[in-house]
């Protein structure tokens, strides 16, 4: 059985001609191709541990499981898809309420479980009906306000939490952020979410040198004189070493919280997939269900010992785009540098330290992109708003979902915010399509016969990974931007 592990020398492994293109089942040489792995692990790094420190999450094990997470990918769509999987930024909203709520980490963990199992079982089905039963259930309209109030719901989670802890090094930080995004360019503007975080890494410990401990909220929200930086972990933290597991638990109104994440992911796979195929010149339409199962099947993997969820990156899609190189041989090398990252608990540690003030400042932009990515998705699809048909199920569901609104069903039972918004922007347009007259009806498809739309321009490949990298969430907006997207 081919599993796609199998790659022919590209040329004479050093250079590709002028114009060539080195494809999936092609490397280069090995050492080539280990600094592409390497390239593609750097691209990733970003939003891949600012996702588990959001949720509460060891970031060592996210790397290492986006590892695992990858290989099983790569093994599923036997290498025609060359993509690298890393922690999603689409769960950081439903973390983030799930813990509000009283939720553990095991707690994040098992609804995020049940999602990668949802997710694993649609992607059954686009290999039996084809990704029209995508369409079906979820047009643009529904996908972009679902994706919007997703992001938007987090904006309270700055405000309360990050923010006061270093009212300063979060403003600071903000404008660095925003400027990386807006003015880097190619590989750096791709990785501007991970330079912020370096800055005001950087910021906190000047600050503390300068103008010594800070009185505020820390990170439990009790007003005390601290650090900003706190690296005392770092030193007790060993060199090598197994990152701590735990497993997940299952709680059914964390699980409400978290499933229309799913109706995100769908769409980031779709986008991804359409991208890699326009890419590299391959017809990828039979291996989108499949590549949303081996998503799902990541997924539930790294959850069922502790880690985050995880999705393809169109971070590493724009490496694709501006290298040329398809190589899944270079995505094995990358998959093999994040489990040896995974096992340095000492990395661990210094992720662990990032300030609560420098995560304020880049969860002002980063939650606003992933919720704007949502606007996006409406834009690529050209949804009429003014058709009351679109407008009402999205402006009712988005409302619910950013103010948390709850209804309460029994004593022990109800919905509210991520869960009843998404409940209601999915019933209520297909409630309403049922009944309005044939001239509301007309809908610009979110997907065609095989996958959505994607724009592979540079300055879409850019606009999509800054979207995500801070992504995706990351993704629905790739094609989610959609990461791109915008977990």
């Amino acid at each position: 059985m081919d599993l796609g592990v199998r790659w022919t020398l590209h040329g004479d492994g050093r250079t590709p001609a002028p114009g060539a293109v080195v494809r999936p089942d092609e490397r280069l040489s090995w050492p080539r191709t280990a600094g592409l792995g390497a390239q593609h692990v750097v691209a990733m790094f970003g939003a891949s541990f600012v996702a588990p420190v959001l949720m509460g999450l060891d970031p060592n094990l996210a790397i290492m499981m986006s590892g695992v997470a990858t290989i099983i990918f790569l093994l599923a769509t036997r290498g025609r898809v060359p993509s690298y999987l890393g922690c999603s930024l689409s769960f950081v909203g439903v973390a983030a309420v799930i813990r509000a709520q009283g939720g553990s980490s095991a707690t994040v963990t098992g609804a995020v479980f049940v999602v990668g199992a949802a997710l694993f079982l649609v992607g059954l089905a686009v290999r039996h009906f084809g990704a029209r039963v995508i369409h079906a259930t979820m047009p643009p309209i529904v996908t972009g306000a679902v994706v919007m109030l997703i992001g938007f719901n987090l904006a309270p989670v700055t405000a309360a939490t990050y923010w006061p802890q270093d009212q300063w090094t979060a403003l600071f930080v903000m404008l660095f952020t925003g400027l990386a995004v807006v003015c880097l360019r190619g590989f750096w503007s791709r990785i501007a979410i991970f330079l912020g975080l370096v800055f005001g890494y950087v910021l906190s410990w000047g600050l503390d040198r300068v103008f010594g401990q800070i009185h505020s909220a820390d990170a439990s929200g009790e007003v005390t004189d601290h650090w900003r930086l706190d690296l005392s972990g770092v030193g007790q933290a060993d060199w090598i070493g197994l990152p701590a597991l735990h497993g997940p638990s299952f709680e059914w109104s964390a699980i409400l919280v978290a499933l229309p994440v799913v109706i995100a992911l769908i769409a980031e796979n779709a986008g991804h997939v359409k991208a890699v195929g326009e890419m590299t010149g391959d017809n990828l339409d039979d291996k989108l269900g499949t590549a949303i199962s081996a998503d799902g099947v990541g997924s539930m993997l790294s959850t069922a010992v502790g880690g985050p969820p995880n999705t393809t990156y169109s971070e590493n899609i724009g490496v694709m785009a501006a290298t040329r190189v398809y190589s899944t041989a270079a995505y094995w090398a990358a998959a093999g540098f994040a489990l040896l990252f995974g096992l340095c608990p000492k990395f661990g540690a210094v992720v662990a330290a990032v300030p609560g003030g420098v995560l304020g400042g880049i969860t002002v932009i980063l939650y606003g992109m992933i919720g704007l990515l949502g606007a996006q998705i409406w834009t690529n699809a050209k949804v009429d708003l003014r058709n009351p048909l679109n407008l009402v199920p999205a402006a009712a569901g988005i409302i619910i979902g950013v103010g948390n609104v709850t209804m309460e069903f029994t004593d022990t039972f109800s919905l509210s915010g991520i869960a009843l918004g998404t409940l209601v922007v999915i019933t209520g347009y297909h409630a309403l399509r049922a009944f309005a007259p044939a001239h509301l009806k007309t809908q610009e498809p979110l997907l065609d016969e095989g996958t959505s739309s994607y724009d592979t321009s540079d300055e879409g490949a850019d606009a999509g990974a800054s979207g995500k990298s801070g992504g995706k969430g990351d993704g629905a907006a790739d094609g989610e931007g959609g990461q791109r997207a915008k977990s």
